[in-house]
């Protein structure tokens, strides 16, 4: 609680906001000619008042976008100015009373954010009504009619009406009204009375209870973490409660405040909890993240508190960031924004650290174990105490700056943590770090050993990265400190999740991520170099931000940086492959037909060795798992075993192992140990199938095709749909089995699509006798299977019924919303590839587009009215995109080769694909 009314000397021209006086004299008017009726009239007048503040701290926020501190503190002043004119209005005329008795005393407060006078255009206005003693008619009167007018003003209220004695009460009870207490300040009304509530507050619920206050709103502060995904790297940030954002801030202003009982976040560096640089960095920080929540209440005109990707386009625009080379004013304005949440992440060790010492010296200087303490270790020079490593003098660093790096190697190496007073100085000391640091064999020889450590490289790699010191001794990994990705895929800044990958490839060789990578888990205490694959894990995203591919241009770093690692000629050249190719295994599972033999032949031409392949493997898994949470699924880790076993087949044969026909015999025989005394069914059922189903589709679900069409041909099913979830593919199968005619696979997609799934991989077969065998794997919007029998059902009627022509498709299919509801912020301009290398047989057309609900439909049905034959379809989802890929043949079985009707082709697809075509559809 603070004996300060406002800031409001603060507030520059505080007339052009609102002129109290002025207001009071027409309020006053208003009342002597309108007498009892003068309400609606003072109401007009408070609304224009509160309308002509509001344009101009608006104004005043396009001419200074990035003034925080001015715009939030020029809202509390413009509220405050109405609620003082209010409370006089309603005392004076609404409720006159000439002499008022001991329980008609009132006083207004103004708590929460509006307490610390810092609201955005659209905060809550949180006002608490104090009473001495039970409320008399009189002052339940005088609230009702405040609060009546400021609602219908339009203003969010959030209040309280208490006595002195409940407020005590209930602020020992609940941490949310202490809190809001600590920062209260008196609006309006009797001072005397508030005087007597902040005495009581600092004797009665303060005192005695300041550790416990400070456990409790670290609790708090860790559960919101948690809450809103622990890192403050997340590319769609919550500026109030996520990781770095205004509440940690606010947390260590509180903390201070109830502890040390300063009025202001500048009193910190009067108590010692903050330098008056560090301080500088804390307005600094805290002035930005307010002028952003600014604008995003702006011009969302609500209390708007997550940076979705609409709007963080919109507020790089007003707060004037601009495009430069290799750098969207969106990347831009979001890295700094990251820089920011990171130096609110470092106030905080400093301030944490600075009150743990505090506490300490009071715990060790009384009680039973005064002046006891336990002794510290050392080692190479450093302190080890309570799981923490700390520079033993001020000078440590700056006597040898290689202890730079050394100290968060050994931190690794030991499992300990840095001191936070120790990262301070670190990140004071991290400018030492000079042309002859960054070439210091010693120097890099200790980098290696922290990137490969054994321990946990990834606490390590981020402590570092927190302290300034990794960007300083690798500058290219500093190029990509706070570096988002404007895209709805990556979940993390790029040195984020490059840290995060680390982290994975070192889980992957404790074992720990066994069960959802097993070739990985065994193939990486095979590969040659453990270090070249760390390095490769830390720059495959380098070359991003600089305009250009950032596969080749990471690939240039790498040959640069490798050697001053101390890595050979043989494992730079590996590192610098990795880097480059670092996208090929994940694309070629992902967007191309693994039964197609050219596939795997052109992937394996690339590769070259097992030595390359096991690497690349174990680099696309952890690069994809890094990308986010639900990034990974067992889908993909299907389609990523697949490849590495067929390429591995051929590596190391160095031919295909076996011919066409050997292939197809070999496959008959698996599925007739499957089926066991439906054996017969292969060769029944089997020889009317051509030899490209027996190559395509697995042996498992060649078994239950032929099964559902003996089923289907007993009961004279002439069209048969089957659905069962598939957990080793994280998917659920479905078979349809119908007369083969044009049409079809579009017709069935859309069905498909009706009843919400997401088709991952299709292919289509036609048997001998004219019925088509289709094969589709999908999936719900959570990437998981359709497992509830409601679900299966679903898909089964929306499918037949599409296929009966039981209902339109067209419309109902463009009126489901896209998959991604801020999808639109992103320009996603369709592209169509033809590739006839890719496959002996089939030309490969690859789609990216905007993805939507039934993109897969749309686009086959082009197909179909462009005559062609689809074989098989294979679908990735990359957030706001998708990319669609199909292996088709024109209706001779042949492939598309002519410029002329490639390019008819491409014109339907990519008006098929468009956002003009999705609107024309969705007015119809």
């Amino acid at each position: 609680m603070t004996q300060r009314r406002t800031q409001s000397h603060r507030v520059p021209r505080q007339r052009a906001i609102i002129d109290r006086r002025r207001l009071t004299s027409v309020v006053n008017r208003r009342v002597d000619e309108n007498g009892e009726a003068a309400r609606p009239h003072v109401l007009v007048e408070l609304k224009a008042a509160l309308g002509r503040g509001h344009a101009e701290l608006e104004q005043r926020l396009k001419d200074k976008p990035s003034a925080g501190h001015e715009i939030t503190l020029g809202y509390s002043f413009l509220t405050d100015q109405l609620i003082r004119v209010i409370y006089d209005y309603v005392i004076e005329h609404a409720f006159p009373v000439a002499n008022r008795t001991t329980a008609e005393r009132l006083a207004v407060l103004a708590v929460g954010g509006y307490g610390r006078a810092e609201m955005a255009p659209q905060s809550d206005v949180d006002i608490a009504f104090i009473t001495p003693m039970k409320r008399s008619p009189w002052c339940e009167q005088v609230i009702e009619a405040m609060l009546y007018l400021l609602w219908d003003l339009g203003l969010k209220v959030g209040h309280s009406s208490r006595t002195i004695g409940d407020t005590m009460r209930m602020a020992k009870e609940d941490l949310t009204i202490r809190t809001a207490l600590l920062e209260s300040r008196l609006i309006w009304g009797d001072a005397p009375l508030y005087e007597e509530l902040r005495q009581r507050f600092w004797a009665e619920v303060v005192r005695g209870n300041e550790q416990q206050f400070h456990s409790a709103k670290l609790e708090e502060r860790n559960a919101r973490h948690k809450r809103m995904g622990d890192s403050r790297y997340v590319v769609e940030p919550n500026v109030k409660e996520g990781k770095g954002g205004l509440r940690d801030l606010q947390t260590l202003y509180w903390i201070g405040k109830f502890m040390h009982r300063v009025e202001t976040a500048a009193d910190l560096v009067d108590v010692g909890l903050f330098s008056k640089n560090e301080y500088r960095s804390f307005r600094r920080a805290e002035g930005f993240l307010l002028a952003v929540r600014c604008h995003m209440h702006s011009i969302t005109g609500r209390a708007e508190d997550r940076l979705t990707f609409d709007l963080q386009r919109q507020v790089a625009e007003a707060m004037n960031f601009a495009d430069r080379p290799g750098k969207s004013a969106v990347e831009r304005f979001m890295q700094y924004y990251f820089l920011q949440a990171k130096r609110v992440g470092n106030l905080t060790g400093v301030f944490l650290s600075q009150l743990d010492a505090k506490l300490a010296r009071k715990r060790v200087g009384s009680g039973f174990f005064a002046g006891w303490s336990s002794k510290p270790r050392k080692l190479k020079g450093y302190c080890i105490e309570a799981g923490r490593i700390s520079a033993p003098g001020d000078t440590w660093f700056a006597d040898d700056p290689v202890r730079l790096i050394e100290i968060f190697q050994i931190a690794e190496a030991e499992g300990v943590e840095v001191h936070p007073a120790t990262m301070r100085q670190a990140n004071r000391d991290a400018r030492l770090i000079d042309r002859a640091i960054k070439s210091s064999p010693r120097a890099n020889a200790l980098f290696l050993d922290l990137l490969g450590g054994r321990r946990d490289p990834e606490s390590a790699l981020r402590w570092m990265n927190e302290a300034g010191v990794f960007g300083r001794f690798v500058p290219d990994f500093g190029r990509v400190n706070a570096q988002m990705q404007f895209d709805m895929y990556h979940h993390y800044t790029v040195d984020e999740h490059t840290i995060r990958a680390i982290g994975l490839l070192n889980q992957i060789e404790r074992g720990l991520l066994e069960a959802d990578h097993p070739r990985a888990t065994r193939q990486i205490h095979k590969i040659s170099s453990r270090r070249a694959l760390y390095v490769a894990v830390l720059l495959h995203d380098i070359g991003k931000g600089r305009g250009g591919d950032h596969s080749v241009i990471g690939a240039e770093i790498a040959h640069k940086l490798c050697p001053r690692f101390g890595l050979d000629e043989k494992e730079t050249k590996l590192v610098a492959w990795l880097i480059l190719q670092h996208l090929l295994m994940s694309s070629t599972a992902q967007k191309r037909d693994l039964t197609d033999p050219k596939t795997i032949e052109d992937f394996v031409t690339e590769v070259k060795s097992v030595e390359r392949l096991r690497n690349l493997a174990i680099l696309t898994a952890v690069d994809i798992r890094a990308v986010g949470p639900g990034t990974w699924n067992s889908w993909k880790g299907q389609l990523l075993g697949e490849l590495y076993d067929a390429a591995q087949e051929r590596l190391r044969l160095g031919h295909k192992r076996t011919g066409r026909a050997q292939r197809v015999a070999a496959r008959k025989g698996a599925v007739s140990e499957i089926l066991g005394e439906k054996a017969y069914l292969t060769e029944q059922v089997g020889d009317l199938l051509a030899d490209a189903y027996w190559i395509a589709e697995p042996e498992d679900i060649i078994a239950k095709n032929l099964i559902q069409y003996e089923e289907a041909r007993r009961i004279e099913e002439h069209l048969s749909i089957h659905c069962e979830v598939d957990e080793e593919r994280g998917a659920t199968l479905v078979s349809v089995i119908a007369g083969d005619h044009p049409g079809l696979f579009y017709r069935i997609a859309g069905g498909i699509h009706l009843a919400g799934a997401n088709i991952i991989d299709a292919r289509i077969h036609t048997a001998m006798n004219g019925y088509a065998i289709d094969n589709f794997l999908v999936q719900d919007s959570h990437n998981g299977p359709f497992r509830e029998a409601s679900q299966i059902a679903r898909l089964e009627k929306t499918i037949r019924d599409a296929l009966l022509a039981q209902v339109e498709l067209v419309p109902k299919l463009a009126a489901r919303p896209l998959p991604h509801s801020r999808a639109k912020a992103f320009a996603v301009a369709p592209t169509v590839n033809f590739d006839n290398k890719a496959s002996n047989h089939f030309t490969v057309i690859e789609v990216t587009a905007r993805d939507r609900p039934a993109l897969l439909n749309r686009l086959a049905h082009a197909l179909y009215r462009c005559n062609l034959i689809v074989q098989s379809a294979h679908v990735t989802a990359y957030g706001a995109s998708a990319a669609d890929t199909f292996y088709v043949t024109d209706l001779t079985r042949s492939k598309v080769t002519q410029p002329e009707r490639l390019a008819e082709i491409e014109a339907v697809l990519l008006e098929a694909a468009s956002d003009e075509r999705q609107l024309e559809l969705e007015r119809a």
